[in-house]
């Protein structure tokens, strides 16, 4: 079999970042294209060994890329094209239509309840994104809380199929060592009580939930934030207003690879075996994949939404707690997190549950089922 994934650009993000490690356990020929952007991601995965093309689009409205990308498609013989984020799968069915593939596949990485990809979701979006939908066979939601945010739109329960995030397990196992040498780097004693926050520095993210939660507890507490983004110098000017500058620090965007870094900021494996706690204010999540490779760090884990946590079987269990997206909600769990015995908790089952391997397996038998005729229903759990 062999398979072309089509997704909107390659900077570094969490679907990018997914994709990347996807195609490290497909077990399938695939090549990549991106419409646009191909950065960081896209050097990594030609690193790893597969082809990836940038088809340099100017814009949202470029449709000269429409002939270009079908005969791609055509030339390159898929079995399957899988789409990968919103502008790549409008494109990418309407020229896998016009090459003739009707095995046509879409992962829905970052449907929420009011917003897709930061963008809201206004009556023109939604009406696009059906009558994209209509021309794949199948949708995969990235948790069951995405696939009944599709169904809700309107996409037929038989056309979505829920594979979860995946994450390398073993490469997020707690290194005391990395402990030691992260904590080092950025000035954190051993005594800190250190909460960690992971992810684009957005709005959305509410990481100033954190800092002003952070603010009601002891001066032994402190935030380390890994990410970058608009916000950050809004979060810097309020980290000061709070008197929190000694508090907070921003390590920018960490590493992706083992043993390396970006711009020299460790890998996030190694930040994570600094932190104490991993806090995730943000209200509303599509799947919450930081908050499980911090479980897979055994970090204990506060979260507002995270359809990862929720949608476990009722035998997984995960060291996580529900809180509200408001300081004083954060600030009494950090504060009984940080009144006990800092350990690092056993790797939980829900960790496992969201193993990298286990997601591939899943998606190969999605290939499959388009590609040989009809899809049959399959309920999302």
């Amino acid at each position: 079999m062999k398979a072309l994934h089509i997704i909107t650009g390659l900077g570094v993000g969490g679907a990018e970042q997914q994709l990347r490690l996807l195609l490290r356990h497909l077990p399938t020929d695939c090549d990549v294209v991106t419409l646009t952007n191909a950065g960081t991601v896209a050097r990594g995965i030609v690193a790893d060994g597969t082809r990836v093309t940038d088809l340099g689009m100017a814009g949202n409205r470029d449709v000269k890329v429409l002939p270009r990308l079908s005969g791609l498609i055509k030339s390159g013989g898929y079995d399957v094209v899988h789409t990968h984020l919103y502008r790549a799968c409008l494109y990418g069915r309407v020229a896998a239509r016009m090459a003739g593939v009707r095995a046509v596949v879409a992962t829905e990485h970052s449907l929420g309840e009011s917003q897709m990809e930061g963008r809201p979701l206004t009556q023109g979006v939604r009406a696009l994104y059906l009558a994209g939908e209509r021309l794949g066979r199948m949708t995969v939601a990235v948790s069951p809380a995405v696939g009944r945010r599709l169904n809700n739109w309107g996409v037929p329960r038989q056309r979505i199929q829920v594979v979860p995030n995946g994450i390398d397990v073993r490469r997020f196992r707690f290194d005391p060592a990395a402990r030691v040498l992260v904590r080092k780097r950025f000035g954190l004693p051993e005594s800190a009580f250190v909460v960690g926050g992971v992810g684009r520095l957005t709005g959305g993210k509410r990481f100033d939930v954190l800092l002003r939660a952070v603010a009601q507890l002891p001066r032994d507490v402190i935030v380390l934030l890994v990410g970058t983004g608009p916000q950050e110098q809004e979060l810097r000017g309020l980290a000061q207003r709070l008197g929190l500058a000694d508090r907070v620090r921003f390590a920018g965007e960490a590493g992706h690879e083992e043993g390396t870094a970006a711009d020299g900021v460790p890998d996030l494996p190694s930040l994570l075996a600094a932190m104490d706690a991993l806090a995730s204010p943000s209200p509303e999540e599509a799947f919450g994949l930081a908050l499980v490779e911090g479980l897979a760090s055994g970090l204990p884990v506060l979260y507002s939404s995270c359809p990862a946590v929720d949608d476990l079987p009722a035998d997984v269990g995960a060291d996580a707690a529900h809180c509200p997206s408001e300081p004083d909600a954060f600030a009494l769990a950090l504060h009984g997190l940080r009144g006990g015995t800092p350990s690092r908790r056993p790797v939980p089952a829900a960790a496992q549950h969201y193993s990298i391997t286990r997601s591939a397996d899943q998606l190969m038998r999605v290939y499959t089922s388009v590609v040989s005729g009809p899809t049959l229903e399959v309920t999302p759990r």
